[in-house]
């Protein structure tokens, strides 16, 4: 099995170390193909307005200098055209990525286009319990589930606009208690945080940041994270609401 790993975080995070670690457990064909820098909440972007360069890190390990959607594209449509992986993981992301945050997530989105391209793929995030941590993250749940999380997933069918958000919550590996397959939850309206601060040379500048969230429904990822579960999403690329489909049909009757 040929596995693509690619991520959000950039192609020297710690997460990645973490994901090729677990890919290792699965496979010895593996490629990296990652972003030469940091490229959260790129959502499912793509680089049009000037060009990609390619760079080399080692044998099937590459950066490209754009976002994650152009990694997996550049992966699959240049470096493996000839030898196309059977399976793409993107992360491990330093941070979780549930609810609606994975609308906004390069590492969910990542998997999108390998799902778009016909590629089974899974991305995996952790969460971790403060603010602040940056490279200080302890990935311990994501790589004592990891393996166990992708056998079961990669052993199902193949189901073609399918992909898995998979996230490991911020506790030791042993008080986790299990895995749950769990629908996308939806935080709060009101947790977006703009925080303004004024430059040294006095200019002001704005930051976006995430607050903590009440909503917690049973039944979704963010419960289940809450209460100590690895959660598995099933998601797909088809954004249109069936259920809207005949009013607006009849919004337009002659």
């Amino acid at each position: 099995m040929r596995i693509l790993l690619t991520n959000d975080d950039g192609v020297f995070a710690p997460g990645l170390k973490v994901l090729e670690a677990i890919a290792r457990t699965l496979s010895d064909d593996i490629w990296i193909v990652a972003p030469h820098d940091e490229q959260s909440g790129a959502g499912h972007s793509l680089t049009l307005t000037r060009p990609l360069r390619v760079r080399k890190h080692g044998e099937q390990h590459y950066s490209v200098t754009g976002t994650p959607t152009d990694a997996v594209m550049m992966a699959v449509g240049h470096l493996m055209k000839d030898t196309p992986p059977d399976l793409i993981l993107s992360g491990v992301n330093r941070g979780a990525n549930l609810a609606e945050d994975v609308t906004y997530s390069g590492t969910v989105s990542a998997a999108m286009e390998g799902a778009i391209s016909g590629i089974r793929s899974i991305a995996l995030s952790q969460v971790y319990a403060r603010e602040g941590m940056g490279d200080a993250v302890p990935f311990a749940a994501a790589q004592a589930w990891g393996e166990r999380v992708l056998r079961p997933l990669i052993a199902l069918p193949h189901e073609r606009r399918l992909l898995f958000n998979v996230n490991f919550p911020a506790i030791e590996p042993d008080a986790i208690k299990g895995v749950k397959v769990v629908r996308q939850g939806f935080h709060d309206v009101d947790r977006t945080r703009i925080v303004e601060q004024t430059d040294p040379r006095g200019y002001r500048y704005y930051w976006f940041g995430l607050g903590p969230s009440d909503a917690m429904p049973e039944g979704s990822d963010l419960a289940a994270i809450a209460q100590g579960y690895v959660t598995v999403t099933p998601l797909h690329y088809d954004l249109t609401q069936d259920s809207a489909m005949a009013s607006t049909t009849a919004a337009f009757a002659q």
